[in-house]
């Protein structure tokens, strides 16, 4: 079987893609720019918060080895789908919790999951899931400047950035 792609915004996108490129059947991580308005945007204009653009990562992964699902799983514990433009100390729309589906049975996981954890949030009394979820094919991505990819690589000790709820995902309801 062939690759497939997905994409997640989950605020700063470094610590997000050192999180997917550590899963068992992940081939290849990248981080960019996703959901703007202008052609080609660079870190500092998105940073302004004026692009519409949100930092993301884009999963390469082997269906066989590791499921959609199971990225799903780590979107969801990674950082706080509840809260609005921000994570932890990172601030505008550049940070939102969003997701962009290249399949409508990416469209479909999605929904499930977001269901399933926003179930696991109520029963804590945490807010709603406001992550966005949309179409890839209606936002191209773009590739971020080359010192952004794989920086915790090369910056062991960098910034990771990521808050999360601290709700696990319900296991019963990941496959492999």
């Amino acid at each position: 079987m062939s690759a497939q792609i997905a994409y997640f915004a989950t605020g700063c996108f470094w610590g997000a893609e050192k999180r997917f490129w550590n899963l068992d059947g992940v081939i290849q991580t990248s981080v960019g720019y996703m959901g703007g308005t202008i052609a080609n945007p660079s870190y500092e204009l998105v940073c302004t918060g004026r692009t519409g653009h949100t930092e993301a990562v884009k999963v390469s992964f082997d269906p066989s080895k590791i499921s959609y699902s199971r990225l799903l799983k780590e979107f969801w514990e990674m950082h706080d789908p509840t809260s609005m433009d921000r994570q932890g100390n990172d601030i505008g729309s550049q940070y939102r919790s969003a997701i962009f589906t290249t399949s409508d049975e990416q469209r479909d996981e999605v929904q499930k999951s977001l269901s399933i954890y926003q179930s696991a949030l109520d029963a804590n009394s945490i807010g709603k899931i406001v992550t966005q979820v949309l179409p890839a094919s209606e936002h191209e991505y773009f590739e971020a400047e080359g010192y952004h990819q794989r920086y915790l690589e090369k910056n062991p000790n960098g910034y990771d950035c990521h808050s999360s709820t601290g709700v696990n995902f319900p296991e019963t309801a990941v496959n492999a």
